[in-house]
């Protein structure tokens, strides 16, 4: 655990340092582009700290090969530079259209190449989905799956960066969940080393989030861009695939574990999804809206999650802090009932084992729901006030 502290650590000090140098950078040399119709913000504000995220990330990589913990992951080389190749493919893409606004159709076919780069060239593939240990996809149809699942995710969490802070706040919880439950699941499954490739993408992602939130946090003097959303995006899907997809028999097997069978079979599929299920749900809904009314569905548009609940009245940062009340309240609650499993302190029954997380999520769930539709401002008051979000609306 202490390594993997460092590594975060290390990710967060080098993408703090670099984003204030780019800040200035780009200041000077007017490195930001002209503000959009569909942008919410009223100045023109540089989009570049996804550099100085995609730098942290990959100073911790270049970083763990001086450590022996982390050469289990480094035993096979071909994966991890692959994973650093197809980041690096992301990262070129996003600056040129943080710079120029690249055709959508372009950036879409980078994001496919560098999932084929992952599962192709890296071999880093969703082989078997844990349900029994059967293996269910194979040859093509196991890369085609995971190409989608990582463009899916990659746009998804694209989808979301419309307010300050709110992808990198976000990301921050989901993954530091995503983090916990990573290290608990190899612990439980008996390995001998703690060290595997998804726990530490799930590290240097929540390093490279808290490096940077102190530049993005409203009001925001720089954006981490289509560059950082896309890297943050990539990564998210390469550690749910590699726990989820490549986990051994022994991780799902209750006698080993100590988990239900229920549990320990489904959770790996489900709290993947569940840590991306804001930008998921976003991304979702906009692609429903946009093919209703016959456009591309990568359309800008104003009418994501966020700017519905600035129209109900909540401040930025109002709205910010409650995404991040219903990403805690959904991860942790699907985290804790991995945790109860086991603990069979009322009985036998289902409800025996998960009361408490039961009981959290409904009382989280009710908060969420309060806040959310009992805005701090009345949206009257909040237009005529003329209070607005600095942050871009991304496609």
């Amino acid at each position: 655990m202490k390594l993997y502290v460092l590594m975060i650590l290390v990710t967060a000090v080098t993408t703090f340092v670099l984003s204030w140098l780019i800040w200035r950078l780009a200041l000077r040399f007017k490195l930001h582009p002209p503000v959009r119709d569909r942008d919410v913000h009223t100045r023109p504000t540089p989009r570049l700290g996804g550099i100085a995220m995609f730098l942290g990330i990959l100073t911790a990589f270049l970083a763990s090969r001086s450590f022996d913990f982390f050469s289990i992951f480094w035993v096979d080389e071909r994966v991890v530079w692959s994973v650093l190749a197809a980041t690096l493919l992301i990262a070129l893409v996003g600056i040129a259209d943080d710079l120029w606004d690249l055709d959508w159709m372009l950036k879409l076919g980078a994001q496919f190449l560098a999932a084929g780069i992952v599962a192709i060239a890296g071999g880093l593939q969703i082989y078997a989905l844990p349900i029994g240990g059967i293996a269910i996809w194979s040859g093509w149809v196991s890369i085609i799956l995971t190409m989608f699942s990582i463009v899916i995710v990659m746009n998804a969490v694209n989808f979301i960066d419309g307010l300050d802070g709110l992808v990198a706040g976000v990301c921050l919880i989901t993954n530091g969940v995503f983090f916990v439950y990573t290290y608990i699941l190899v612990r439980d499954a008996g390995a001998a080393s703690y060290s595997n490739l998804a726990t530490f993408i799930a590290a240097t992602i929540i390093g490279a989030c808290l490096g940077f939130l102190p530049i993005n946090w409203n009001p925001a003097k720089m954006f981490m861009g289509d560059t950082g959303a896309l890297v943050i995006g990539l990564l998210m899907a390469t550690s749910g695939i590699a726990i989820t997809g490549q986990l051994p028999p022994a991780a799902l097997d209750p006698d080993v574990t100590g988990r239900s069978q229920m549990l320990g079979t489904l959770l790996p599929i489900l709290l993947p999804l569940i840590v991306v299920m804001l930008p998921l749900l976003d991304f979702g809904l906009a692609v429903i809206r946009r093919m209703s009314r016959g456009q591309s569905p990568f359309s800008p548009d104003r009418e994501h999650l966020h700017h519905r609940m600035l129209d109900m009245g909540h401040s930025d940062r109002d709205a910010t802090l409650i995404f991040y009340a219903w990403t805690a309240i959904a991860s942790l609650t699907v985290l804790l009932m991995y945790l109860f499993t086991g603990a069979n302190w009322f009985g036998e029954h289902w409800f025996g084992e998960y009361w408490l997380a039961v009981g959290f999520g409904i009382v989280g769930v009710a908060a969420c729901l309060v806040l959310t539709l009992v805005p701090s401002h009345h949206p009257a008051r909040r237009a005529e006030t003329g209070a607005e979000s600095t942050q871009p609306q991304e496609t």
